[in-house]
């Protein structure tokens, strides 16, 4: 996992809150099995009816989107989460996120940032406003601004920790490489291989 000290880049605006997994990334596109692949299929749908705001030539290449409450409900598949990394975006601001798409973001690099639902009103009228306007997301001082906007987060530490690091599942394992290596020399023969 790439790790996430700060981004700059494209505020992109979904004025949309309860927006589900399925609408993030349609069931038809989940038949791979790697993580990438995924971003041209982002808000597959919506982007069919037209005019759909992310393809607005000023918000494309956005890496932060801002959006409603309740972000990533419905199902609990992880490509929801890496199909937005897939397209660009490193962070998400929203209210409020589903609990299991929170979760898929840290364990995937993609960073969700909870701001009171005012905040959020403000940066996606000022998105609006200014579209193109930047944005900054910076998970070391745990801070956002934009233009005159100014907000903190806060954030567990543990998933910061793992985000600054670029550290997934299987980095926080590989860290444990050496007692890991001292448990299985140590293991009689006779025992069978857990792997």
């Amino acid at each position: 996992m790439e790790p996430f000290t700060r981004v700059t880049g494209v505020l992109a605006p979904l004025d949309r809150a309860d927006v589900d997994t399925d609408q993030i990334i349609p069931k038809q596109f989940l038949k791979r099995i790697e993580r990438s692949g995924y971003g041209p299929f982002l808000f597959y749908d919506w982007r069919r009816q037209g005019d759909f705001i992310l393809d607005r030539a000023e918000y494309r290449g956005a890496q932060v989107l801002v959006t409603g409450a309740n972000f990533g409900c419905g199902s609990s598949r992880e490509h929801a989460a890496w199909s937005l990394l897939d397209a660009g975006f490193r962070a998400v601001i929203a209210p409020s996120f589903a609990d299991i798409f929170k979760s898929n973001s840290f364990r995937c690099g993609l960073l969700p940032v909870e701001l009171p639902e005012p905040a959020v009103r403000q940066l996606i009228a000022l998105a609006l406003q200014e579209p193109g306007m930047e944005i900054a997301v910076d998970l070391e001082r745990q801070r956002v601004a934009a233009g005159g906007f100014e907000a903190t987060f806060a954030l567990d530490p543990f998933y910061r920790e793992c985000l600054l690091n670029g550290w997934d599942e299987v980095a926080l394992t590989l860290r444990q490489d050496a007692a890991i290596a001292r448990y299985e020399a140590t293991r009689p023969a006779w025992l069978p291989i857990g792997r």
